[in-house]
């Protein structure tokens, strides 16, 4: 997706805050569990915050190994889809064939598209463009679905739709810093004038570090670092984010 740097948007000077989407804008745990639940029928007691994580980590090492997030073809999207349900999974004694997790694929697709976003989010996001701070989104996938993703979480309401940036139309995915630089490019903004608000600690905090942003990591599900790098701010809700960011910017 091509985006155009409008003079309003141009002065190096302007600070500006980018979201991540999945799991920091909304709840990625639900449509994961309702979909193991509803269609392969696993019980309601497992430890789904748990097999989430590791979904989540999976997803992250095979589209990395591919190159996914940046230049998917439909056949290793499709193999990285599946044997991330089968590797999670596998960890806590729930072992699934190929044709049962497309069957959970299929419903997880569905379900991310009934998503709302957090109230605390939207009321966030609103807040920093009352004080002029300038909003958008960075988020790795292939373009049409995260697109749809944002479409269904109606944030087009609150940010401005040049200010959206999906790895697949870039051609760039997290933790590439060139991603993040980008950014910069297109926005005409410094990165000692940027913050990124993300869950993840491979592709958000390792990435937003390495091309020179202030990092904040949301850190909602209590997840541990998994290497050296050091985020400038950890919170675990939206109230200790508006805070760090009112404290920093306004």
């Amino acid at each position: 997706m091509e985006h155009i740097c409008t003079a309003a948007e141009a002065s190096p000077a302007a600070k500006a805050v980018f979201f991540d989407v999945d799991d920091t804008l909304y709840d990625h745990l639900t449509p994961l569990r309702e979909a193991l639940i509803q269609r392969l029928h696993l019980p309601e007691t497992l430890p789904y915050e748990e097999i989430y994580h590791r979904f989540r980590y999976y997803s992250d090492l095979l589209s990395a190994e591919k190159n996914l997030s940046a230049v998917p073809t439909p056949e290793d999207m499709a193999d990285m889809r599946r044997r991330r349900f089968m590797l999670a999974l596998a960890e806590f004694g729930e072992f699934i064939n190929e044709e049962q997790a497309e069957a959970a694929q299929a419903a997880y697709l569905d379900m991310q598209f009934q998503i709302k976003p957090f109230p605390e989010a939207v009321k966030l996001i609103q807040q920093l463009k009352n004080h002029g701070i300038r909003v958008g989104l960075i988020t790795n996938g292939p373009e049409e679905h995260q697109l749809a993703k944002i479409k269904a979480l109606q944030m087009e309401r609150y940010v401005d739709q040049q200010l959206f940036f999906v790895s697949g139309g870039v051609g760039y995915a997290k933790p590439d810093a060139r991603l993040f630089q980008h950014v910069n490019n297109v926005t005409g903004t410094l990165p000692e004038n940027c913050y990124y608000v993300g869950d993840s600690w491979r592709n958000d905090v390792v990435g937003a570090i390495a091309a020179g942003w202030t990092v904040l990591w949301f850190n909602h599900r209590r997840a541990e670092p998994e290497s050296e790098h050091k985020p400038h701010f950890i919170a675990d809700n939206y109230e200790q984010l508006g805070n760090m960011l009112k404290k920093q910017l306004y």
